[in-house]
């Protein structure tokens, strides 16, 4: 439940008022130190010396009094003379106090205000053309906002009260103070200052499938000190804004198309066109699969272990789950391969102790010399989905060049 309006006028007024109390009082206290101080009842009068009223006379305006001008308190052993001479320097201490309270409820007004003015301008930030659709900017902005205007105001009204050298005592310790806790917070401070960066940038958005730094999650928030991630496993994982910061950040979810492939090896006595043809057909039919681009394959492997076929597919993420999609290819192109006899490599090996003859041994299924509709251009899979990319970081500075125009 936000908090009324009474109850931040108490909490700037209770850490306030000390301070102004304090600057004010310093003034009086001064002066009571500075009067002199009025002689008992029963006192003997001291005669000045001949030469004090010149000296008084020849002593410039607003120049303190020498010590012949100042009445000294009574001597140690006249004990109530020294209790009326404390009592009238409280006394008139005193009266000079209640003499700057007007002045000090005038400064108490001025905080005052300048806390609602600081809470009313915050709050309405889009009158200054400052308000942004980063939440986390938003804050930060809305804090400084309040604070300059508070600070701004306190510095009124110690003026007002003659409390400068305050101010500044206030801003050296502040100096100092923030110095050391600079150094024994610098850890704290750099994921602070990593956290707005972070903000600025945007190198992903809530709900993104990253990896950083190998920690592979969902992001759920990016706060002022750790971002904080879901892992696959349904972990909760917090890394410091310093280290994402500095880190390699692998992003699944901005680009949502995204390509999947899977190896199956065929015996080298199988035909690799005909069971590239075979499977090509079996995963364009399996439900999620982009026909645009389409599915493709390369031979990853030739080797006396057999032939390594390698398929590649693509899915939408916002319409499909990559690794669903992907079971279900390897099932179909699986199923396929044992329908048509397309045999995986043998796992024994076959000891020739006599000649066999040529009619005896194991048929394999040749080859085409050549093929018309052999594909070799070049892979234009993602060129559509670059172009989207660099359209979208246009509006940024790009420090790279453009490459080339091929003629």
């Amino acid at each position: 439940m936000p908090a009324s309006p009474l109850r931040h006028w108490r909490r700037f007024g209770s850490l306030l008022l000390p301070l102004l109390l304090l600057a004010g009082m310093s003034a009086p206290i001064a002066a009571m130190q500075d009067a002199p101080a009025p002689l008992p009842a029963d006192a003997p009068e001291r005669e000045a010396p001949p030469a004090a009223a010149p000296a008084a006379a020849e002593t410039p305006a607003g120049q303190a009094p020498s010590a012949d001008q100042v009445m000294l308190p009574p001597p140690e052993t006249d004990l109530r003379g020294r209790f009326d001479f404390a009592f009238d320097k409280l006394g008139t201490g005193l009266g000079d106090f209640i003499a700057w309270l007007p002045l000090l409820a005038v400064a108490v007004v001025i905080i005052l205000l300048a806390s609602w003015l600081a809470g009313f301008i915050s709050r309405r930030l889009h009158l200054l053309r400052l308000r942004t659709d980063n939440p986390y900017m938003d804050g930060l902005i809305r804090n400084v906002v309040r604070v300059v205007i508070i600070l701004f105001g306190v510095v009124i009204a110690l003026n007002l009260l003659n409390a400068t050298a305050l101010v500044t005592a206030v801003l050296g310790s502040a100096g100092v103070v923030g110095l050391v806790l600079g150094f024994a917070f610098k850890d704290i401070a750099e994921n602070y200052v990593a956290g707005i960066l972070l903000s600025l940038r945007q190198p992903f958005s809530p709900g993104d499938h990253v990896v950083i730094d190998g920690n592979e999650g969902k992001v759920v928030a990016l706060h002022s000190r750790t971002t904080v991630l879901m892992t696959l496993e349904g972990n909760e994982l917090r890394l410091p804004n310093a280290l994402v910061f500095k880190a390699i950040i692998l992003n699944y979810s901005r680009n949502p198309n995204r390509r999947f492939d899977f190896t199956i090896p065929i015996d080298l006595n199988q035909s690799i066109r005909a069971a590239q043809s075979l499977a090509i057909g079996e995963i364009c039919g399996v439900e999620g699969l982009l026909q645009d681009p389409g599915p493709s394959w390369t031979i990853h492997e030739y080797g006396a272990a057999g032939i390594v076929l390698r398929f590649f597919g693509w899915v939408d993420q916002r319409q499909s789950d990559l690794g669903k999609v992907r079971s279900e290819s390897i099932r179909l192109v699986k199923a396929a391969f044992a329908r048509e006899g397309i045999e995986a490599p043998r796992s024994t090996y076959h000891v020739i102790t006599a000649r066999q003859p040529v009619d005896e041994l194991p048929a394999s299924q040749p080859e085409p010399v050549h093929e018309a509709d052999a594909d070799t251009s070049v892979n234009r899979d993602i060129d559509r989905q670059l172009a989207h990319a660099q359209q979208a970081a246009a509006a940024d500075t790009n420090l790279l060049e453009p490459p080339p125009v091929q003629p």
